[in-house]
């Protein structure tokens, strides 16, 4: 480990972006396991130009959240639906993901790849065979819970630590069945243990930050981050301010990130922006309207916008990683080849969902 800790040091600044990204990030498979994207809480008259952002910024594949943990099932089928058209209908552009290699292809072919995930366990409505039905619609990571305890497990803002219920433990085995990877991100400490104990593929942090960084409920402890890595997952580095403590520079991106790879090295770190494209709005309906979601002393001002790192900051990540030492190879892993190769772990091939409108 402390090789790894000697090559992470002396990161640079916050480099500016006016020059364009190198080969080296261009070469790369990258990835974002998480950008919220339901029309929940973001205007969709946005969502084009934003898809446009991360291809020039040199995204390969995006996963998006098209529901939250208070959306009941028929507001999430109604809300693939949706999306899943709107991708279906650009080819020329886009590639929906059943598995790893259709990110592949989409990098082969200049496309963007897309999947979808859930933000909490909630559109089940309790059945387990929902699993397999919204796998097939292309739902590939799901949060157990997301900040509140549910069904399922407690979250990290819940006011007690209990752990998965005897419904989350079922939840865990039927996502290792179907293929769909158990995303432990917001959910309460106990509960994200148990949930990596009892799974028997890959166990992963979407969007999460660590708390030895920052302080805050919303972060994970070490232990979280060494667990998450033996099980085979990856931490996704969320991009908010509030989460980085601080502006959304890469220099403190970076400095999270240098914690998780000190810690656990360059295989289980990756991207997991969380990026909003319309946090003034978000920041009215879900912050503002959902205030037990987010409670007060943790840092959610509600009369202030927050700030998100952005897409286009990702190609300096890349150069900061290189001028740290790491080799291409680990920036490339770090970029996407990590969840790529959670990915060929986990997922399986959809029973016809592609078909499905």
């Amino acid at each position: 480990m402390s090789a790894i800790a000697s090559r992470s040091t002396d990161l640079p600044g916050d480099p500016s972006r006016s020059a364009p990204p190198s080969a080296l990030h261009r070469g790369a498979i990258v990835v974002d396991m998480t950008m919220p994207w339901g029309d929940y809480a973001q205007r969709a008259e946005l969502k084009p130009g934003t898809l446009d952002r991360l291809i020039d910024s040199g995204y390969t594949m995006v996963s998006l959240t098209v529901a939250q943990d208070r959306t009941p099932f028929a507001e999430a089928m109604a809300s693939l639906a949706k999306e899943r058209r709107f991708f279906l209908e650009r080819p020329d552009r886009f590639v929906l993901v059943d598995t790893a290699a259709d990110v592949e292809r989409a990098k082969a072919e200049g496309k963007l790849a897309v999947a979808f995930h859930f933000q909490g366990c909630n559109p089940l409505e309790g059945k387990l065979e929902n699993v397999a039905l919204f796998y097939d619609l292309g739902i590939r990571h799901m949060l157990l819970a997301y900040n509140m305890r549910n069904l399922a497990a407690d979250g990290c803002h819940e006011r007690t630590d209990a752990g998965l219920s005897r419904f989350g433990m079922a939840l865990v085995q039927e996502m290792n069945r179907v293929g769909m990877i158990v995303d432990v991100t917001h959910v309460g400490h106990r509960s994200s243990l148990d949930a990596i104990e009892a799974s028997t593929a890959p166990v992963i942090f979407s969007h999460s930050n660590p708390r030895a960084v920052f302080e805050h409920e919303r972060n994970i402890r070490d232990d979280q981050i060494r667990a998450c890595a033996a099980s085979g997952g990856v931490v996704g580095i969320n991009g908010l301010d509030l989460f980085l403590g601080g502006p959304p520079t890469v220099e403190l991106f970076l400095r999270h990130m240098r914690h998780c790879l000190d810690l656990v090295g360059p295989d289980h770190v990756g991207l997991g922006l969380d990026f909003v494209y319309d946090p003034e709005t978000l920041t009215n309906v879900l912050i503002r309207g959902t205030a037990q979601r987010y409670p007060a002393g943790s840092g959610y001002d509600r009369a202030r916008v927050p700030q998100f790192f952005q897409p286009e900051q990702v190609p300096a990540v890349t150069d900061g990683l290189s001028a740290a030492g790491w080799s291409d190879a680990e920036v490339g892993k770090i970029l996407g080849g990590n969840w790529m190769r959670v990915a060929r772990q986990a997922w399986r091939p959809a029973n016809g969902g592609r078909s499905t409108a």
